[in-house]
């Protein structure tokens, strides 16, 4: 009898785009044959030198060049850095969108919002379901978060099965819905996983993630403590969880609660409408009839927990909120722990309050959403993955999962620290890295997608630390003398009425310079431009050792 043959089952391909070496910007594709399917589509938030710039989104030119091969995006949850590129990126990469209830409310909200939902397919899917991709099935998997309706993936190619956590802890008394669904993950480990794709976020942290539930009775307490005062609680928008267990204790010390900022009404208004969130009835309050209750009798929940500029607390702080006034016998809690990068500006928030009366808690009233080293020591244990691909953090993050699974006898060999483009392609046989694809970040601001890049940027930085100077002035067209100018008018450099003398000499220079080209005949409008510019460079940099951009302007008549 003839033995048969073994066919070579071909790698699957694991693309991050995004979202390695940073918190924020998850993208990943996974390749197999003809066929690539995207987990998440996130967006980071600006780094303090990136002038003006609203968003950062992933690159996602590999996609565009290889669309015919693109079966759809498959979500894990609703936090902006998994969801909020989805509607820059669908105008190019036009392919249906799987997530679960929650988390397709409000990415609806977001294509209602760019007027995308028309063109936009999209399928809601259950967990414990599978849905089938080309070559691939993916499989929503139970988990828990900060935000509502949060899944794992199992994805199922020919070449093996990688479970991918998205962002996980394990929390085995959730405010809403089920646990974890801890017994798929060992079922699926017991078939035979590939590879495990697992949240490093917290890594470094050692221990357990404490449930959400003793958030709870962390805001028992502090309402107790604080019953004559006005309470103002401070969290993130789409901590639905959060929420409801604010909204929870509120009612039990018969308090109306009121909900300030809008993506925090935004995402409040779709989980209630999704059933995912339970308000008893004439509980919550609209920002106008706060009048009509007592200050001890009243909640604000609001946005701004991290110190962002235009948010509702923030808005407050500063006096410039237009309903709100905070002040003596208010109590702030911040229900968060600021992201890294963003201390500065929650001090500077914490600060503002505590000059205006207000008494501020921000300490023991929040609970990460994410796992600490033994819940993925647990995952590990369950899944036994013969690759460990850490994700979901900067490389100290990463490199601290890394650790993890070696301690749980994985071979070094066998972790893969990845960075974004790198392709890894990986079977039962081997797994190594093939090649790196160009990948990077597209500045959103305002309108404008991609429109500003490091020039731009560049020059921004260059105008905001040393400001602009103009020089104006006028060429007779025939004779090619000047006949009005140079006018030097600056912005951002000097103050023009104290500095009167300098900004004269500066003319009476230039003016020379020009004199100097237009004798010997130079009249091409670029070397007169050069000549303005290297004068008035070196002439600002003699006397005031700055270097503010130079702008040349020639009018002919």
């Amino acid at each position: 009898m003839k033995k048969k043959e073994n066919k070579n089952v071909a790698g699957l391909k694991i693309i991050p785009l995004g979202g390695l070496e940073q918190i924020g910007m998850n993208i990943t594709a996974f390749e197999y044959e003809d066929s690539i399917i995207v987990v998440d589509c996130g967006l980071s938030f600006p780094a303090d030198d990136m002038l003006g710039i609203d968003l950062v989104i992933p690159d996602v030119t590999y996609l565009k060049d290889n669309i015919d091969r693109v079966k759809g995006f498959v979500i894990t949850h609703g936090h902006e850095d998994h969801i909020g590129a989805l509607p820059y990126v669908l105008r190019d990469i036009n392919v249906p969108i799987y997530a679960t209830r929650l988390t397709m409310g409000i990415i609806e909200n977001k294509l209602r919002e760019h007027n995308l939902m028309k063109n936009t397919k999209r399928k809601q899917v259950k967990f414990g379901q599978s849905i089938n991709l080309g070559q691939f099935r993916v499989e929503f998997i139970k988990t828990n978060h900060s935000i509502v309706d949060a899944a794992a993936l199992a994805i199922y190619s020919p070449a093996g099965v990688v479970v991918h956590t998205g962002d996980f802890k394990v929390d085995y008394t959730p405010v809403f819905g089920d646990a974890i669904d801890l017994q798929r993950f060992a079922e699926i480990g017991k078939k035979g996983v590939l590879a495990l794709m697992c949240d490093s976020t917290n890594a470094e942290r050692p221990g357990f993630t404490p449930s959400e539930k003793t958030v709870g009775r962390t805001f028992d307490t502090l309402f107790e403590e604080h019953k004559n005062t006005r309470i103002f609680v401070a969290t993130f928008a789409s901590n639905v969880d959060r929420v409801q267990q604010i909204i929870n204790t509120a009612y039990k010390f018969g308090r109306k609660v009121c909900v300030e900022g809008r993506s925090m009404v935004s995402i409040i208004e779709t989980a209630r409408n999704l059933g995912c969130i339970q308000i008893p009835d004439n509980t919550l309050i609209e920002i106008d009839q706060m009048k009509n209750y007592p200050n001890q009798q009243q909640v604000i929940i609001t946005t701004g927990s991290q110190g962002e500029s235009m948010a509702a607390l923030s808005r407050m702080a500063s006096g410039m909120h237009r309903k709100i006034t905070i002040g003596a016998g208010d109590t702030v809690i911040f229900s968060s722990n600021p992201i890294p990068g963003n201390e500065k500006s929650v001090t500077k928030v914490i600060n503002d309050l505590l000059i205006k009366g207000a008494d501020v808690v921000f300490q023991d009233a929040h609970v990460s959403g994410h796992a600490c080293q033994e819940e993925i020591k647990l995952l590990y244990t369950l899944i036994r993955p013969k690759y460990a691909i850490p994700v979901h953090g900067e490389y100290k993050h990463l490199k601290a999962q890394a650790k993890i699974a070696q301690s749980l006898g994985m071979a070094k060999e066998n972790i893969f620290i990845l960075s974004s483009g790198e392709v890894l392609e990986v079977s039962q046989e081997s797994a190594k890295v093939i090649k790196k694809i160009p990948v990077g970040a597209i500045l959103v601001d305002g309108l404008g997608v991609g429109d500003v890049g490091n020039v731009v940027l560049r020059d921004r930085q260059h105008l905001a630390e040393d400001g602009i100077m103009i020089v104006v002035m006028s060429l007779d067209r025939a004779s090619g003398q000047l006949v009005a100018g140079p006018d030097i008018v600056s912005r951002g450099f000097v103050y023009v009425k104290e500095s009167d003398e300098l900004i004269e000499e500066a003319r009476h220079t230039v003016d020379e310079a020009l004199q100097h080209c237009l004798d010997r005949g130079i009249t091409d409008w670029g070397k007169l431009k050069n000549t303005t510019k290297d004068t008035l460079s070196d002439y600002v940099w003699k006397k005031t050792k700055r270097r503010p951009m130079i702008l040349p302007i020639i009018m002919e008549v």
